[in-house]
């Protein structure tokens, strides 16, 4: 009886067995520690890059309900602004402004609000935007979005560009 199998493809199982038993010696044995940052350091990292380079950027301090643009490590302009509340928080991290929009239309589950001037959207849904249905700035009222006085908005959304850098920290 004939062999199924021929000589040359078992010759070519023992290179594939022999490449893949290689290949496993280089799986890392200490795969179960964790060796990310912490999310405030990679932060931190990303405000120090761009403080020493001279790019345009934006900083979200939560804690002081504060937005400063920055050229470099050089404020431009600062202002009082309205994040998220306690149950729509705004998001913290690095991002890059997506798109800008002179008016645009809001909705969520129990909001709808036609032309909301001078927005920015930073990640999905989220963005920096002109509110002139509240006057509570310095206090986190919205649904993750940053609140800005429409004057204040129209200057960042004039200063800006798509591409920008927010750091949204607390």
């Amino acid at each position: 009886m004939k062999s199924l199998i021929s000589s040359n493809w078992l010759r070519t199982l023992k290179v594939l067995i022999t490449g893949a038993a290689l290949t496993l010696t280089f799986v890392n044995v200490e795969a179960d520690k964790v060796w990310a940052k912490p999310k405030s350091q990679i932060i931190a990292e990303q405000v120090q890059t761009l403080q020493q380079s001279n790019q345009r950027w934006i900083q979200i301090d939560l804690s002081k309900q504060r937005l400063t643009a920055w050229e470099g490590a050089t404020p431009v302009y600062a202002v009082a602004i309205s994040t998220g509340k306690k149950s729509t928080p705004t998001l913290t991290g690095t991002f890059k402004i997506q798109s800008k929009h002179k008016k645009i239309r809001m909705r969520g589950d129990d909001y709808d609000i036609p032309n909301v001037p001078y927005a920015m959207f930073y990640d999905g849904n989220y963005g920096i935007h002109g509110a002139d249905w509240h006057r509570s700035f310095g206090t986190p009222v919205s649904h993750g979005c940053v609140n800005v006085a429409v004057n204040h908005a129209k200057w960042i959304f004039n200063w800006a560009s798509v591409g920008t850098s927010v750091v949204i920290q607390r």
